[in-house]
């Protein structure tokens, strides 16, 4: 595991050996591959906050591109050939057809969703001239906890919708704020398709072994199928926690699509996949219950 601990939490690193390195550090990261046969790197670590992007661009094509090549070139330079990349929805901007299929336009609307195309455009070219072979996944709306609780969200600051509720439910916010009231859904609230972590996990075992059999590049959209309503989920968290969520109804955001729904049928397909938590109240369950284990053993 290599991280530089910048959004990350060593107490998480609970398997494998950590190394604390910044994929800007082309020396610090020579030396983790140095003695090692190292078959295969997934790449999970990018700056994820649309809004920040936009304010700052530097700093996400800084390191969602420039550092990719960096990690890219070492990979080459010892001879790994596999690589296993962590994409995101965002590439598709607003979607013309609902659910997205992997080859629905790509047209992203901000520098998150740029960074992170333009490294699938890189995994392309790379594949093409260097014979690496990559997967590269399409989350959708990540969302629950490890199970067993050993892990879960815990971003400072706090961007996603559900850990937001669940703050709200256990008073650690005054309200939630939803962010537009008036798109053209069911209840006028966007509508998201929310994966489960582990099923996320379990997609990128089977993208490894699907590179490991000989299987080609290739890019998958993973999202459950189904999409819920913000006000969906804030009544599933009630029902969950038992606790009332205030909440203030706001504008919408700039750049915020009103249906994200995926197509995954292509991983169910290839992969060999299929999502073994898709019931919403199972996932805000496992969030709440890392959620409270949060505030009781790490954020005392």
């Amino acid at each position: 595991v290599v991280d530089n601990l910048s959004a990350g939490h060593r107490e998480f690193v609970k398997w494998g050996d950590f190394h604390l390195c910044d994929l800007g550090d082309m020396d610090a990261l020579r030396a983790v591959f140095a003695g090692r046969n190292i078959s295969a790197v997934m790449h999970f670590c990018a700056f994820t906050f649309v809004g920040e992007s936009v304010e700052n661009p530097q700093k996400y094509y800084q390191n969602n591109v420039a550092n990719t090549l960096n990690l890219l070139r070492v990979m080459r330079e010892f001879n790994v050939d596999k690589f296993i990349f962590s994409s995101t929805a965002a590439i598709f901007g607003n979607p013309v057809a609902v659910p997205i299929s992997e080859d629905h336009p790509l047209e992203p609307i901000n520098p998150y969703g740029r960074s992170k195309l333009m490294v699938e455009r890189v995994l392309a070219d790379y594949a093409r001239a260097y014979d690496l072979r990559y997967v590269a996944l399409r989350y959708f709306n990540a969302a629950g906890a490890d199970p067993d609780c050993d892990v879960g969200e815990w971003h400072d600051p706090e961007t996603h919708l559900i850990p937001l509720i669940l703050d709200a439910a256990l008073g650690k916010r005054e309200s939630l704020a939803i962010f537009g009231t008036d798109y053209d859904t069911s209840d006028g609230t966007c509508v998201r398709d929310y994966i489960h972590v582990t099923d996320l996990a379990a997609a990128h075992i089977g993208a490894l072994e699907h590179l490991g059999r000989g299987g080609a590049s290739d890019v998958f959209n993973l999202g459950n199928g189904t999409g819920f309503s913000v006000r969906e989920i804030i009544d599933t968290a009630r029902k969950v926690t038992g606790r009332d969520i205030p909440i203030q109804e706001k504008g919408r955001r700039a750049g915020d699509p009103a249906v994200l729904i995926a197509d995954s049928t292509k991983a169910m397909s290839v992969l060999n996949w299929k999502p073994a938590h898709a019931d919403i109240g199972e996932i805000v369950e496992t969030a709440w219950r890392w959620q409270q284990k949060l505030y009781r053993e790490y954020k005392k």
